[in-house]
């Protein structure tokens, strides 16, 4: 079917174009939640800006990634394009090595809280625009993951728990709309948890003063924290949802239970048949493992019971949710023993069943789904600068590419044209909630990867689109009002 052999190329003589046409609307975007604004108000770096504003060069590296770029060198593509710098109304934009020195003159842990904190009080504006069931309940997940290195030079770097060089960054999150709240670069050696309880304080502060009614935060075992238990609890609207330890006498005071305490707990279906059920195909892993006589592991059930427990270091008993797995242990597809494995979660929720509640502990697996993201999507943690604390600024400049992707999904505008039907809205609210969850990868694919031709006439910058996809129509719904309102 691929035919085409005769190819020539010719270059156009007045036209202008972009590959990442899609970067206006996240452009106008910026300018209507006051990104650039409160960047510029909060943070000082530079003692002259000539040319550039510290919002420029946050905003620099951010555009880098949403147009594919992987690293700062990618830089110096974008600033040799011009159609690249009318389509930003830029006639110039900063190169890899001045990017990388903005990153070096963050030398203090209060500068990049400054950064993000400014990035949070845009963050706060989005929410409140949101209806008022948005504000029902935020869920805050925290959790530490490796960013390792195989460089010599970079201060702050350390030996992990796997003896891997690497720093060991902290993730603050809002698991409403997968926002990364708060990051925290530590070396690699550092514990998880390891001031993790300032940045879950700071998480609470920031969803209550936006508007939400309750909070949850939720986190492995690492995240227990029981000395900030009471103090959480206190305040009243505050839940949490940790693991903790299976220590010995969890696991004593487990077994002792009776069998009418433990009740079976059920898991839902992982998605609805709405025909009929496919046929599964054979598990290859599995024949294998049982031809061999391996030693197989089955999950066979699971329940679940609750004891009130206390803390060493607190001065009130709270709930703990048990989760027993029985594990049926096969050799050669014969069962030869079971074995019973205890989960333990600490909860000051008195209300809701004990099953759901560790079928929410489970769902903060949906972080690691972020941070693979991060890691990954947006390669905020690619370490390109040599210190501990200007690679946690790109960290943060990085993710706020992200940021910028949920908040362009939650500030599509709801469809009211008239003589638009119940379907028409239902479309748009489908719209929004999947571009919020959706990977960064497809995102710039379907919204920021749209070639453009870029017509400066007059006062006006024109993006001509020169393709069609099943996204424009969001798109030009959002740029026209975000345009009505950023001229107002």
């Amino acid at each position: 079917m691929l035919t085409a052999r005769n190819i020539h190329y010719d270059m156009s003589d007045r036209n202008r174009a972009v590959a990442c046409g899609g970067i206006g609307s996240i452009h106008l975007l910026a300018r209507r939640v006051g990104l650039i604004d409160a960047i510029d108000r909060d943070l000082h770096l530079l003692k002259v800006h000539l040319p550039y504003h510290e919002s420029d060069h946050v905003l620099n590296i951010a555009y880098n990634v949403l147009a594919g770029g992987d690293c700062l060198q990618d830089l110096e593509l974008l600033r040799n394009d011009e159609a690249y710098l009318d389509a930003l109304g830029a006639s110039r934009i900063p190169d890899p090595t001045t990017a990388g020195d903005f990153c070096r003159r963050f030398e203090s842990a209060d500068q990049v809280n400054t950064l993000m904190d400014a990035l949070n009080s845009v963050r706060a504006g989005v929410w409140k625009q949101q209806p008022a069931e948005f504000f029902a309940r935020a869920i805050i997940d925290a959790d530490g993951t490796l960013a390792p290195t195989g460089a010599c030079c970079k201060a702050g770097i350390d030996l992990s728990y796997d003896g891997r060089w690497s720093y060991h960054p902290l993730v603050v999150s809002l698991a409403n709309t997968k926002e990364p709240l708060f990051l925290l670069n530590r070396p690699g050696n550092r514990p998880s948890h390891e001031e993790a309880a300032i940045y879950l304080d700071k998480s609470i502060v920031l969803c209550r003063d936006a508007g939400f009614k309750r909070i949850l935060m939720r986190g492995d075992t690492d995240f227990s924290q029981t000395a900030h238990l009471d103090g959480w609890d206190a305040q009243g609207d505050v839940m949490f949802l940790f693991g903790l330890d299976a220590m010995p006498n969890l696991k004593l005071q487990a077994e002792l239970l009776d069998e009418s305490a433990w009740t079976k707990l059920e898991r839902p279906a992982r998605y609805e048949v709405k025909t009929q059920e496919r046929a599964k195909p054979k598990n290859v892993k599995e024949k294998i493992v049982t031809d061999r006589c391996f030693e197989n592991l089955r999950l066979r059930a699971e329940h679940v019971a609750e004891i009130d427990y206390q803390p060493g270091k607190c001065k009130k008993s709270y709930r703990l949710i048990a989760c027993r797995k029985t594990i049926d242990t096969q050799i050669g597809g014969q069962t030869l023993w079971e074995e019973y494995r205890y989960f333990f979660y600490i909860t000051n929720d008195r209300v809701t069943p004990a099953d759901e509640l560790v079928l929410q502990a489970n769902q903060r697996c949906d972080q690691e789904n972020l941070i693979e993201q991060l890691k990954n999507g947006v390669k905020a943690m690619k370490l390109p600068v040599d210190t501990l604390i200007s690679n946690w600024a790109y960290m943060v400049m990085a993710s706020l590419a992200w940021s910028l992707k949920a908040w362009w999904g939650l500030m599509l505008p709801e469809e009211t044209r008239p003589g638009r039907n119940a379907a028409a809205k239902e479309t748009r609210a489908r719209q929004k909630h999947e571009v919020v969850r959706m990977e960064f990868k497809r995102f710039v694919a379907a919204v920021v990867r749209l070639p453009c031709q870029i017509i400066k006439s007059g006062r006006r910058l024109l993006y001509r689109l020169l393709s069609y996809g099943p996204w424009q129509e969001p798109l030009l719904a959002g740029v026209a009002q975000w345009r009505t309102r950023t001229q107002c």
